[in-house]
């Protein structure tokens, strides 16, 4: 049985996880997100494009970190506004940032009770939470390691840790592979599709085949706007000899990033 989370406070009603429209956010004074029309409901969704895209500073905006400076977004139905109480859509979510912050003399267990106890969940609820968000990531054996002790891989494995605890209805990954080998990113692939069952799963990262092998979709973006959407095998059947990529899915990536760049030439 799954367990109950403070996350399920919020309403599933809504026909999008996280909906938006023209959705406008500025990183400093950069437009980095430039009009974005997107909806996601349940399942793991990849969210591929260069550097500079966008993808971070979007992540960030759906995380209610940046509010955007124009058009319209909803998480789970409650529009992320200077008007809006996010605290109960804040509840529900998970988040694993590019670059996450930690107490280094905490141990793993410390950091994910802490990041518990941050998103309000019951008390009574946390220690077990905890230990199944730590068992889920593979760090049973360095539950009460402290953090500066780990290597780069277990930080990142623990900062998934603390992103799943709540068991959240939308979880936002940004980067999550990075630091993990081979076998730790197939158990990752593994981890995603069975949160991707119940939850809305957002994965930003630059490894395409981790996107075709472990997400039911496909989001890329360039230039703050969104280039495409569609299924892993949608973006196989793109791919041709005549892109650069060492596989059909990067051929397909090529390919639909050229496209865009020739109209936005036009």
């Amino acid at each position: 049985m799954r367990a109950v989370s403070t996350a399920e406070t919020v309403a599933t009603t809504h026909p999008w996880a996280i909906h938006a429209e023209a959705l406008k956010v500025r990183a400093g004074r950069h437009l980095a997100v430039d009009g974005l029309d997107l909806n996601l409901a349940t399942g793991v969704h990849g969210l591929l494009g260069p550097n500079g895209a966008g993808k971070t500073t979007l992540m960030r905006a759906f995380a209610t970190v940046l509010k955007p400076s124009d058009g319209r977004l909803t998480l789970l139905g409650t529009p992320v506004d200077a008007r809006a109480d996010l605290r109960p859509a804040r509840r529900a979510l998970g988040y694993l940032p590019q670059h996450f912050g930690f107490y280094p003399r905490f141990t793993v267990r410390e950091f994910v009770t802490y990041m518990a106890w941050l998103k309000e969940m019951p008390k009574a609820a946390i220690p077990a939470a905890t230990q199944r968000a730590i068992d889920r990531v593979g760090l049973s054996a360095k539950a009460d390691a402290r953090l500066k002790t780990l290597s780069g891989g277990m930080l990142r494995r623990a900062g998934i840790a603390q992103a799943i605890v709540n068991d959240p209805q939308v979880l936002l990954l940004d980067e999550p592979t990075v630091g993990l080998d081979p076998e730790q990113r197939l158990d990752l692939r593994e981890l995603l599709r069975d949160l991707g069952v119940d939850a809305c799963v957002l994965v930003s990262t630059h490894l395409v085949e981790d996107v075709v092998a472990a997400c039911t979709e496909v989001v890329l973006i360039n230039e703050g706007r969104l280039v495409w959407q569609g299924t892993p095998a949608a973006l196989v059947a793109l791919g041709d000899d005549g892109h650069a990529g060492d596989s059909p899915a990067e051929r397909g990536y090529s390919a639909l990033l050229r496209r865009h760049r020739a109209e936005a030439a036009r």
